[in-house]
């Protein structure tokens, strides 16, 4: 009998395999027949998957599955560009970066994760390709957001948008792996429905941020570079300029002289936060008009605001000295350093459990005694009284009083079961290994 979750995780494990298979023939120029005489032949490794299907549940199920499977590789392969070098692969980033820019990321939903794509994009670029690892903690302090926000933009924008996929979920010190994908859906999807075709007692999701509105354009003009500078800095953080100062700041650094109506377009901001954000980046001597058109002072990317004699926003505010008093100002400083900590110690504690499972230790008991707490180890099932040990290592019994003759006493104090397949010789050891090791390489 072999327990349901390894039946399952073998099944899956075996899926994988031929689905790799099948992208391979795809690749390759072959055919769904090609395909099927490869996975049923009898002395093919990577077609046990398949030729078990065929074993429990007929030829006919079987020549299903492998169909279903040619399907899904013809899509994957229609759908994927084959990097033949590192060149290649930069040139994939590159169109990917131009793609993201000239989104229309709506709400503050959209620019949030907008902040989570570029994070994933930096994290791509070091790695050279789109598929990189990243970790959710990594992730979270690169764009400057919360765990929680980031898992909600993760299941609401960029999985259903095509823009990320998971490819194997982290575990101890490894991160995810993910894979950066062209984007399907643009923004949140498709156009909304208009108020006359539902209910005005259900209105959008609040946590769009805003309603949907016909102002934005349909492509947007922003610089992600300036944009991923920036993203993680405390006066971006929530509560602080946000992330609508961002889009307009990236918009402007790429065409400076717009109009509002303009940077609605640009930026994908409506209107009405265009201009609460505009009079916020005004008030600190970030941007500054002349007449209609906005453009950014100098030095405003380094948070460097510059009040000119000849602008005048009506307001006394001071012009900003740098990004920490900006956030200082709105009461943001410290954010990112105390998402730092609070992941390290998060990591930390996560690291001190998985010890915990590798060793298989128990919690300890605690006794109060004469007002003091004492911790007393809870025994592992392999440990055994001193009593019970015989010279030799040997282990006594102590039904009987004599040394047991499939027990031994390990250096450590463990329990050693000796059994027929422990004495092995080595050309028998050898053996094992060889054969252990090729069955190893054909999985793989």
């Amino acid at each position: 009998m072999i327990p349901r979750g390894d039946r399952q995780g073998a099944a899956e494990h075996g899926h994988r395999i031929t689905a790799a298979i099948a992208c391979h023939v795809a690749r390759a120029g072959g055919s769904i027949d090609q395909l099927t005489q490869l996975l049923l032949h009898p002395e093919h490794e990577g077609g046990r998957h398949t030729r078990g299907i065929a074993l429990r549940s007929g030829q006919t199920r079987a020549l299903d599955y492998i169909r279903r499977v040619w399907n899904s590789a013809l899509a994957t392969v229609g759908t994927t560009i084959a990097l033949s070098s590192r060149h290649d692969a930069y040139e994939v980033l590159a169109a990917l970066r131009d793609r993201i820019e000239t989104t229309p990321w709506r709400g503050e939903r959209g620019r949030t994760a907008l902040r989570v794509l570029r994070a994933h994009l930096n994290f791509a670029e070091i790695a050279g390709g789109p598929l990189h690892h990243a970790s959710e903690r990594q992730t979270a302090e690169e764009a400057g957001i919360s765990r929680t926000t980031l898992r909600a933009v993760y299941k609401t924008v960029l999985k259903p948008g095509g823009w990320l996929r998971r490819l194997r979920v982290g575990h101890g010190q490894e991160g995810s792996t993910w894979y950066l994908g062209a984007g399907s859906i643009l923004g949140h999807g498709g156009p909304a429905l208009l108020s006359r075709f539902r209910s005005t007692q259900f209105p959008p999701d609040p946590a769009l941020g805003e309603w949907t509105t016909p102002e934005t354009a349909t492509t947007a003009d922003i610089d992600s570079t300036v944009l991923g500078h920036l993203m993680g800095l405390d006066a971006f953080a929530h509560q602080g300029l946000g992330s609508a100062a961002l889009m307009i700041i990236s918009a402007l650094h790429v065409r400076q002289d717009q109009t509002v109506g303009e940077l609605v377009g640009t930026s994908s901001v409506s209107r009405a936060t265009t201009y609460r954000t505009l009079k916020r980046l005004a008030d600190h001597g970030l941007v500054q008009h002349t007449g209609e058109t906005w453009t950014l002072t100098p030095r405003a990317l380094e948070g460097f605001g510059v009040r000119l004699p000849d602008v005048d926003t009506g307001h006394n505010a001071a012009p900003a000295e740098g990004w920490g008093h900006i956030a200082e100002l709105h009461g943001t400083w410290g954010v990112a350093a105390r998402r730092k900590a609070l992941h390290a110690a998060e990591r930390a504690a996560y690291q001190e459990a998985l010890d915990r499972l590798a060793e298989h230790r128990s919690r300890a008991v605690v006794l109060v005694r004469d007002g003091r707490q004492v911790l007393v180890p809870v025994p592992r099932p392999d440990e055994i009284p001193p009593t019970w040990h015989a010279p030799g290592g040997r282990v006594l019994d102590p039904a009987t009083g004599r040394p047991a003759a499939d027990w031994l006493v390990a250096t450590d104090g463990r329990l050693i079961l000796i059994t027929p397949s422990n004495q092995r010789s080595y050309d028998e050891l050898a053996a094992a290994h060889a054969e252990a090791l090729s069955e190893w390489e054909s999985v793989a």
